[in-house]
């Protein structure tokens, strides 16, 4: 009795093709765009037999072709709001005039350096070693 339900439920749970299915659907709903392109690729090859002729040996060139079809899948994810909302902060600027909202469309750049790490790094050892000097001519004296 204990054994049939992990039974049942292995049973009747859902398989992996299954919810892939039903997450492919879903996302197709909410803006997914599938592409498909295609390109044809031709294959030359070159082959070459012995052929006897009037008692010598000749080689006779075969020109062979094959045609490939490659299928490429371009896949569009539409971006969600908190995406969205990111780029537009830094894509736009918002400067305020005399209680006038005027918003500004200007290019950024795709990221930004922080330098604040960087000149920290290089006071803080030399803060610390004239602290440290300090300290150790007080307890000279």
């Amino acid at each position: 009795m204990r054994y049939i339900l992990p039974l049942l439920i292995l049973i009747v749970s859902c398989s992996a093709p299954k919810r892939a299915q039903w997450h492919y659907k879903k996302a197709l709903k909410n803006g997914l765009q599938v592409v498909q392109d295609s390109d044809t690729i031709r294959i030359t090859t070159v082959d070459s037999i012995p052929v006897i002729h009037n008692d010598t040996i000749v080689w006779e060139k075969f020109y062979t072709t094959k045609d490939t079809v490659i299928k490429f899948n371009n896949i569009y994810v539409p971006k969600t709001r908190w995406q969205t909302r990111i780029e537009y902060r830094y894509k736009t600027k918002i400067e305020k005039i005399r209680g006038n909202t005027i918003t500004k469309k200007h290019e950024v750049p795709k990221y930004k350096i922080a330098w604040w790490p960087f000149w920290l790094g290089l006071a803080i050892p030399y803060i610390l070693r004239l602290a440290w000097n300090a300290i150790l001519s007080k307890l000279n004296k």
